[in-house]
């Protein structure tokens, strides 16, 4: 099933699927050094959007607090419809009016809970998200929008704690692979426009977006994010599946179609 990321034009590749039976999570196939840190670019929007969660759940926080720009909340920033661009925290529309894929919007977001918090965010994310998923590899070293390192074992229980959650009251990841402020039209970086681009609160979610990431036979549920260090992360709830691959060679036309190709094929084997 992973076999076939042997032959990817990669020099390093790491990955692993998971699947969900009932609250059992099993991983079912690896592939690669499950050691090797490497960069996540920008699937760290994840772990900060399940940390931002956390903090909410611990009434740090509310989701339509103030937060960013003039009329925008910690939501819009989760949702990428804040208005800010991608590494520019000056506002191009109104909160609401656009998705705009934004970085600048997740740093915002994490400086916001560092002055709810009274805690540096990198520290913060530890102790709500890392440490308690014992994610030792795991650090936030740069940008809260694509500055963590991971490795694909760290990964791998991250993609088990989204099917199955234990750090959030499944309402609230339910919530967060929810669409919010339906309808939004934007660029999907590296697949175009999109109309609408559907969003959770920091999940990409799937719906009927063509051009798109992961398999033709990913249920339109399906929720994740990829990065341009090569990497990505989908959860499929139909299927009750994960996927997890790190890799060391940055995003491009290669990874398109092996993309697709990898996520069809555990589709195919798998899904009930």
């Amino acid at each position: 099933m992973l076999a076939a990321l042997g032959d990817w034009p990669v020099p390093a590749v790491s990955a692993a699927v998971l699947r969900r039976s009932g609250d059992d999570v099993r991983v079912i196939a690896r592939h690669g050094d499950a050691d090797r840190v490497q960069e996540l670019a920008s699937v760290t929007k994840l772990l900060v959007a399940y940390a931002a969660l956390v903090a909410v759940e611990e009434e740090a926080i509310t989701l339509d607090e103030p937060a960013g720009p003039p009329g925008s909340t910690v939501r819009h920033l989760l949702a990428h419809a804040s208005g800010v661009g991608f590494d520019d925290r000056t506002p191009s529309a109104q909160p609401g009016e656009k998705r705009i894929y934004s970085s600048a919007g997740f740093e915002l977001l994490a400086e916001h809970v560092t002055e709810r918090t009274g805690i540096d965010f990198p520290e913060y994310l530890t102790d709500a998200v890392l440490a308690p998923l014992g994610m030792t590899a795991t650090e936030l070293v740069g940008s809260a929008g694509h500055g963590a390192r991971s490795s694909a074992g760290d990964m791998t229980a991250f993609a088990a704690e989204l099917l199955a959650p234990t750090l959030l009251a499944p309402e609230t990841l339910r919530e967060a692979t929810g669409v919010q402020f339906p309808g939004l039209a934007g660029i999907l970086p590296g697949y175009g426009s999109q109309r609408p681009n559907d969003w959770g609160l920091g999940f990409e979610i799937r719906d009927g977006k063509s051009p798109h990431w992961t398999g033709t036979g990913n249920s339109p549920r399906t929720v994740g994010h990829f990065g341009q260090s090569g990497t990505f992360c989908w959860v499929d709830p139909e299927a009750d599946l994960a996927v997890v691959v790190l890799a060391d060679r940055a995003f491009g036309d290669w990874a398109k179609p092996v993309w697709t190709e990898l996520s069809d094929r555990v589709l195919d084997r798998l899904a009930a």
